[in-house]
């Protein structure tokens, strides 16, 4: 449905630029759109299936699908990835070409995690180039003793896709879920620790427009670590400031 309302918006908007739109809107309307923003994987899931991405073929998997959790980018935004826009000395990675362009650029930090796997791959390619891409296109063998082998890299060139290994490592996993969820799953985590819902909308590389819809989304979320904050409010002060022994001391009014 969103794919279709998105085809209907780029035609209202070549019909309006030719002053068309007007004698047809009242015969259109657009599709309603699913709300459903995907679902975050537990931790237990989530060991489950790096155990099973760091047993695929595919090499590239386990330390994308790390990455994904650990930074919430876009699946488009980890292939296209280049070692120019890593900085494992200051541990930052900017973001290149994304959906929107609040995403195009992003400066994102990254935290032990990211600079652990991203240190190791990169110590995979001694001869890598700023230019060349983070996982490259490359094809897997099997030797006789039944070891993987890599050949045919490419790092001039993207790898192509990882469905296929990612569906097989969710089979062995028994884990149910989109790769997309994997970046669900880092932006309800940051929610449910307290960071504020501007800070996660600069991370996801949110438009205005989408960050207005996303703040409903994810609202519930955000509302409960509200709920800790100003229960750790009254915690700090309920002993000290008296008001515990003034509520006790009160007796209810009496006819």
């Amino acid at each position: 449905m969103l794919l279709l309302n998105l085809e209907v918006g780029t035609l209202r908007a070549i019909l309006r630029k030719n002053r068309l739109w007007a004698s047809i809107q009242p015969e259109v309307r657009m599709l309603r759109a699913s709300e459903n923003v995907g679902r975050s994987i537990s931790r237990e899931e989530e060991a489950a299936l790096l155990e099973a991405c760091r047993a695929s073929r595919s090499r590239s998997l386990y330390p994308a699908v790390l990455i994904a959790l650990n930074t919430c980018m876009r699946y488009s935004e980890l292939r296209l990835l280049r070692w120019s826009q890593i900085d494992l000395k200051v541990c930052t990675l900017t973001v290149g070409q994304s959906k929107t362009e609040s995403g195009t650029g992003r400066l994102l930090p990254l935290n032990d995690r990211g600079v652990a796997i991203l240190g190791f791959w990169a110590s995979l390619f001694p001869l890598r180039e700023p230019s060349h891409f983070v996982f490259p296109s490359e094809r897997y063998g099997a030797s006789g003793d039944g070891a993987t082998v890599v050949y045919a890299s490419d790092p001039t060139k993207p790898i192509g896709r990882w469905k296929e290994a990612w569906e097989s490592a969710k089979i062995r996993a028994c884990v149910s879920c989109r790769f997309h969820d994997l970046r669900h799953t880092g932006c309800t985590r940051m929610l449910e620790a307290g960071v504020p819902f501007s800070v996660v909308a600069t991370i996801m590389g949110w438009s205005p427009s989408t960050t207005v819809r996303m703040s409903r989304r994810y609202g519930h979320i955000g509302q409960t670590a509200q709920r800790h904050a100003v229960n750790a409010l009254s915690e700090a002060g309920f002993q000290s400031d008296g008001a515990q022994n003034w509520a006790q001391s009160q007796k209810p009014l009496t006819d």
